[in-house]
């Protein structure tokens, strides 16, 4: 099982589950979703992981990223093959 804080800064993801209705929640009004493709566009040392997905972007803090499936891809198509 692949987790958010393991990403590195660039690569595209699809993400899983995300475990916290109230953060679930907030991705969703930002166009993110279960099932997204996602981009990490940058990575904090010791802070939060940033992705993005179109012109939106989230800081998702250290804690909340290792909850986070997730799963890598090689396409931002988000019809992506499983």
């Amino acid at each position: 099982m692949t987790t958010l804080d393991q990403v590195k800064r660039g690569q595209l993801f699809r993400i899983q589950q995300i475990p916290d209705e109230l953060v679930r929640a907030q991705a969703i009004r930002l166009g993110i979703a279960e099932g997204s493709i996602v981009t990490c566009h940058e990575i904090i040392p010791g802070g939060p992981i940033v992705i993005g997905k179109n012109r939106q972007e989230i800081a998702i803090g250290r804690r909340l990223a290792r909850e986070i499936r997730i799963e890598l891809t090689t396409t931002s198509d988000d019809r992506a093959i499983e």
